[in-house]
């Protein structure tokens, strides 16, 4: 599947914001809950969004992983095909600093959470995590968390 960077258009499937605690938890089982699992059913009916940000994290994650042996450079590679080949539409936007600030302050999460939470906001679609404060985050900013029936 190629990659689609934006300006996200419009879409007949219901959106949502998908972050990094979501696709480590398909990478590591460890990580995976019912939710995760749930949420990895809907990428057929559903298109998932991210900002850029995600590819950099998940990078990370695979970087540390392989820092920590718990995996190879070869699984890591193999890993990132696999996110390659997802139906993400990543956001070219990049979100203003200090609105980062902003809402990073006013929900108490980290900037590169905020970015998620912008996206959410910006698109009025559901955010789809299991990072407990971005979870909260988006309750209270009205976006929501991606509900699964």
């Amino acid at each position: 599947m190629a990659r689609r960077t934006l300006p996200i258009p419009p879409s007949a499937k219901a959106q949502f914001v998908l972050d990094n605690s979501i696709a480590c938890a398909w990478l590591f089982r460890s990580q995976a809950t019912p939710y995760s699992d749930a949420v990895a059913k809907q990428l057929g009916a559903m298109q998932p969004l991210a900002p850029a940000l995600l590819r950099l994290e998940y990078t990370n994650v695979l970087r540390t992983a392989c820092k920590r042996q718990k995996m190879v450079a070869h699984q890591a590679q193999s890993a990132i095909a696999d996110f390659d080949e997802l139906d993400i539409w990543f956001d070219a936007t990049s979100p203003a600093p200090r609105l980062l600030l902003t809402l990073a302050l006013q929900y108490d999460l980290t900037s590169y959470d905020a970015a998620y939470l912008e996206l959410a906001l910006r698109m009025q679609v559901p955010l789809a995590t299991q990072d407990a404060a971005l979870g909260r985050a988006a309750e209270a900013s009205g976006v929501g968390r991606l509900t699964i029936n």
